[in-house]
């Protein structure tokens, strides 16, 4: 895993290194100087989408939808992370597999290209805990593909031989899987310029607006016929992607804090703004995807999931808005249907000169900065209860959203790729608060310390952390990190005889950057 993770610092860094060196000469009156010439550069990436059905010895078979972002590292190599979950064969709702995958694709005539990779991670579920075992074995998988595709002009679409293989258990099968692309663009500025703002009237970029938005979801269940009634309380995080200056792509997932821990679903779509005026917007949009817990407690079926949704946002500024929502979520396949309400922060990246929100008159763009940290994390001196367990191997991914130069927003997402308590799929959703040390482009080190708490399968965790971040380019740093993990069952948000404790050592690869925003007169 943690081979995966460092390729990229290699392939990318005699590309950085002019840039780091210009970068390590100015001081930090010159940088912001510096800043208010330095052109923006075009990062890109893949959306991809994958249909496979994968032959189960003895049982049902499995088809999986597959969900990834790659992020394009050169002309022809990629890494990214995604999700694999059912859809509407057998009685596999909530089973969820995540990965990190590395990804490399090349024309060879025209319009066609040949492309391979590799994707390592695990997961599991299923409608019982022997069915999950059977399924995922203790949770770790290796997925290889390789294939062709022809690119479509805006989309491309094509088939990969691959080859699924959870470890000891009855998923050890190739295929055919059918796949669809569609590149994404956004302009990013050096993460050393986090912070500074610039005089300017110049334009972000020709690629579509994103939106990332923050939600706390609640799921009503109506009429469950499910051994859980609980209403579902939730994290959704949703990224939009504006292909006119309305009408987007969305992909969402959602994990349960509390009702159903660790209740979990992705889903992609189309959605539609309607601007009402320069502050205010309605947004409608349509969900189809994967999802639940295990068919016994809430029963969705295979896992295919449909969820139109409604929200309301009223914009604070030109890239912070307050929304809230409501919808209908239920399984086509299964007895489940639920209405949910919810209340989001949503970030708008611009990516045209004219900004959609109707701020047309810019004085000045101030860069944001931010950070995705992929890593591999080990819990160990794991106490469960009583007993001593086995170490947790976890592949983890952390977003940070930079307030200033000291204080940050973490949300980090863990899934083990061993067992936990006899099972596989064991992890964690959590965020909080972090502070760091002011980043200087002269000095390697930027360490930080965060406060993180959120949901495991079983309840409520504290997560106190320390770490370090070590340039290798203006976007590129090792990441590593120490924490201890704590279950809050005094305040009876977790089970006392499942009371869990343990260290834990991450190391991986930070990517980071800064975008430019337009700022109201």
């Amino acid at each position: 895993m943690l081979l995966l993770l460092l390729i990229p610092a290699e392939v990318v860094l005699a590309e950085q290194a002019s840039l780091m060196n210009t970068q390590a000469a100015l001081s930090d009156v010159d940088k912001k100087r510096a800043a208010e010439t330095a052109p923006l550069t075009e990062a890109k990436g893949l959306i991809t989408l994958d249909y496979k059905v994968i032959p189960v010895p003895g049982i049902q078979s499995l088809d999986l939808i597959g969900v990834h972002y790659l992020h394009q590292l050169n002309s022809w190599l990629y890494l990214g992370v995604g999700v694999h979950a059912p859809l509407v064969q057998g009685n596999y709702g909530g089973f969820m597999a995540f990965d990190t995958t590395i990804h490399a694709q090349r024309k060879i005539f025209g319009d066609l290209f040949v492309d391979a990779g590799v994707s390592l991670g695990g997961g599991g579920g299923g409608s019982t805990v022997k069915q999950s075992r059977q399924l995922s074995g203790t949770g770790g998988f290796v997925k290889s593909y390789a294939g062709v595709g022809y690119d479509f002009n805006g989309f491309s679409a094509g088939v990969n031989y691959s080859h699924f293989r959870f470890l000891n258990s009855l998923i050890n099968h190739s295929q055919v899987n059918l796949f669809v692309q569609k590149p994404v663009s956004y302009m990013i500025g050096s993460y050393a310029d986090s912070g500074s703002t610039i005089e300017s009237d110049w334009g972000s970029a020709e690629s579509g607006e994103n939106i990332l938005t923050f939600e706390l979801n609640n799921i009503f269940q109506i009429k469950p016929q499910g051994a859980s009634r609980k209403t579902i309380n939730a994290f959704s995080l949703q990224f939009s992607h504006f292909l006119t200056e309305n009408h987007y792509l969305l992909f969402a997932a959602d994990i349960g804090y509390s009702g159903i821990p660790l209740y979990n679903q992705v889903l992609g779509g189309l959605g539609y703004r309607l601007p009402v005026s320069s502050r205010v917007n309605i947004y409608g949009q349509v969900g189809v995807g994967s999802g639940g817990y295990a068919p016994a407690e809430i029963d969705t079926g295979p896992g295919l999931l449909v969820y139109p949704k409604l929200s309301l946002e009223y914009m604070l500024n030109s890239e912070l808005g307050v929304s809230l929502s409501g919808g209908y979520l239920f399984a086509p396949r299964g007895s489940s249907k639920n209405f949910t309400l919810g209340a989001a922060v949503n970030y708008h990246i611009s990516g045209s000169e004219n900004h959609p929100q109707g701020f047309s008159s810019v004085e000045a763009r101030a860069f944001q900065g931010f950070r995705f940290n992929l890593f591999q994390q080990t819990e160990f001196d794991v106490q469960v209860g009583n007993s001593r367990h086995n170490n947790i191997n976890m592949l983890s991914i952390q977003f940070d959203y930079i307030l200033n130069d000291y204080l940050y927003i973490p949300v980090q997402a863990n899934v083990a790729y061993n067992e936990f308590l006899g099972y596989p799929g064991y992890g964690q959703m959590l965020t909080g608060l972090g502070i760091q040390s002011d980043f200087s482009a002269t000095d390697s080190f930027q360490g930080f310390m965060q406060i993180l708490a959120g949901a495991d399968v079983h309840g409520m965790v504290l997560k106190p952390v320390i770490g370090v971040n070590l340039t290798l380019s203006d976007h590129l740093a090792l990441y590593a990190q120490l924490g201890k993990t704590v279950s809050l069952h005094k305040l009876n948000l977790y089970p006392k005889n499942l009371r869990l404790s343990s260290y834990s050592a991450g190391l991986g690869l930070t990517y980071r950057f800064s975008l430019p925003n337009a700022t109201m007169n």
